[in-house]
């Protein structure tokens, strides 16, 4: 069984940027309860599908399948709307990959970091470009940015 476990953080200034190469990521929702997630994703030529479970803490359960890309492409026309379009960079830190999200859309001006860790308890070293954690805020996930777009906040 596959588990998640991630903080999430505001991201503050633009030295990130210089860090790494972005790539376009589109996201859609075929189920958005806060009890399980149904994610279809493509990134360059892949698809994804994607299941989450639901979040305590920082954990929750992820079960992620490689999809064909025209799969993928035509589930996306099926999810809830608005899609979640953002640009990810993956920056090398303190022995983590932090990704970066710039939001593209109806969640523009929204830039958050995350990182996924061993465990809840697990010390991290911030990079300076990190502001306010936003972990528990249900504001910042990814399935809540359709119903309510950073725009709109």
């Amino acid at each position: 069984m596959a588990k998640e476990i991630e903080r999430k953080y505001l991201v503050k200034g633009d030295a990130w940027r210089a860090l790494a190469p972005g790539v376009r990521y589109r996201q859609g929702y075929l189920s958005t309860v806060k009890e399980r997630t149904v994610r279809v994703r493509t990134v360059d030529d892949r698809g994804y599908l994607t299941v989450k479970g639901i979040t305590v803490g920082a954990t929750r359960l992820e079960f992620e399948y490689d999809v064909p890309p025209a799969d993928a492409a035509a589930l996306l026309e099926l999810c809830e709307q608005p899609l979640v379009e953002k640009v990810r960079y993956r920056i090398p830190f303190g022995g983590l990959v932090w990704e970066v999200d710039e939001f593209e859309g109806a969640n523009r001006g929204l830039v958050v970091a995350e990182c996924e860790l061993a465990s809840e308890d697990q010390r991290i070293e911030l990079p300076d470009w990190i502001g306010a954690e936003v972990t528990g805020d249900p504001r910042y996930f990814n399935s809540n940015l359709i119903a309510h777009p950073f725009t709109a906040w």
